[in-house]
């Protein structure tokens, strides 16, 4: 007989917590705003700008050891098994780029035995930096009106309402996490935004499938009991869903290093924050714009 982790039928009241979470999902929104206008994020070289150098080694070195040499504001990343590595720097306004280098050079000489050679050395400017801000919002506005036409076409308006509001409240909390934690907010960073979004809003289309085909089984109940109703038998999918992602994204944090933590951290908490937000955004928004109506208008139509 199979081991059930998860009952099948709950009865969990979810509706009934709506003022107490839609009152946390205010406060993380102004907090995020106020933390972002306050402290700021912590942009890595991708927006800011700063020298990127791809070394190839003859024998593989440690990255902790090149990381000492050149301090901890510098990332790393090991390209591949056999030496060959990336160190990415943040410019300096009161220096020249050459002498950066150099001093680089000097420092990866120190602690590093055999031939270095240098395969590229290349310098992001602020302008690309900020040219790759405005694609990530781009990136982002357009990502919120493809996820909103294919609600509206797939449901109604009403479940269209409930989504964007949920991606809109995902968005804001994986930014306000870089912001309170201070982790460098890189390009990973901004795919880490992206995929929360998609993850979302596939929670919230299982549960919506849900209270659609209640909604016609169900004719006459309530509605705050019936989305409670739609959610308790989604609950299970959605338990086992998030619970196996963030095993994988677990791993990811604990083995993956320093390149993927930004990544991975992000989408660990994004992960969190959807799961949260498809129960109590996007299913509770249902509660006022009620998509029964639209239902019966589609009733009497036919």
């Amino acid at each position: 007989m199979p081991i059930k982790l998860i009952p099948t039928k709950t009865n969990i009241a979810f509706i009934n917590k709506k003022a107490i979470c839609m009152a946390l999902s205010l406060l993380v929104i102004i907090g995020t705003v106020a933390l972002v206008a306050t402290k700021g994020i912590n942009f890595g070289i991708d927006f800011t700008g700063g020298i990127i150098i791809e070394a190839k080694t003859d024998s593989k070195v440690a990255l902790a050891d090149i990381r000492s040499a050149l301090g901890q504001n510098v990332s790393l990343q090991r390209v591949d098994d056999l030496g060959e590595i990336m160190i990415r720097l943040p410019s300096d306004p009161n220096r020249e780029n050459q002498e950066i280098i150099t001093e680089v050079k000097a420092k990866l000489a120190a602690v590093i035995e055999g031939k270095i050679d240098y395969r590229r050395i290349d310098y992001v400017g602020p302008q690309v930096g900020n040219e790759l801000i405005e694609t990530a919002i781009i990136a982002l506005l357009a990502s919120f009106g493809a996820m909103l036409i294919y609600i509206w076409f797939r449901f109604e308006w009403q479940y269209g309402v409930g989504a964007i509001l949920a991606l809109v409240h995902d968005a804001i909390a994986v930014i306000g996490f870089y912001a309170v934690t201070q982790m460098e907010f890189n390009l990973s960073s901004v795919a880490a935004v992206l995929t929360v979004i998609g993850y979302s809003i596939n929670d919230s289309v299982v549960i919506y499938d849900r209270v659609r085909e209640n909604l016609r089984k169900y004719k006459k109940m309530p509605l705050a009991e019936l989305l409670d109703l739609s959610i308790n038998e989604t609950l299970s999918r959605t338990i086992i869903t998030g619970g196996t992602t963030l095993l994988a994204l677990a791993a990811l944090i604990i083995f993956g290093g320093s390149v993927l933590q930004s990544f991975a951290w992000g989408l660990f908490f994004g992960v969190l924050v959807g799961t949260y937000s498809s129960i109590y955004i996007s299913a509770i928004v249902l509660l006022y714009v009620d998509p029964r109506k639209s239902e019966i208008n589609e009733a009497n139509t036919v």
